[in-house]
């Protein structure tokens, strides 16, 4: 699957991920600091082909909004897309 980000320090980057997608990214910081969280999941033949990790401090809508501009679920041919707080 491939993982993508909005918002903070690592806009608009993305990377390769295998297993389930934490619900935060990095995972396991250790020092308190803050995380990018599992905002967006598409799934194409029942497989997850993407997901989007949002900033910490990024409203919702303003995640919403830039992840429809980005059209992610059409790039990755997504027919099933879960945003918000039941991503996971």
């Amino acid at each position: 699957m491939r993982a993508l980000f909005v918002g903070g320090t690592i806009d608009n980057s993305e990377l390769d991920m295998d297993g389930e997608p934490p619900i935060h990214y990095p995972e396991n910081t250790g020092g308190g600091q803050p995380r990018y969280r599992l905002y967006q999941v598409g799934r194409s033949g029942g497989e997850i082909a993407y997901v989007v990790y949002a900033a910490p401090g990024l409203p919702e809508e303003e995640a919403a909004r830039i992840a429809g501009e980005r059209d992610y679920a059409r790039r990755f041919s997504a027919e099933d897309v879960v945003s918000g707080i039941d991503a996971r």
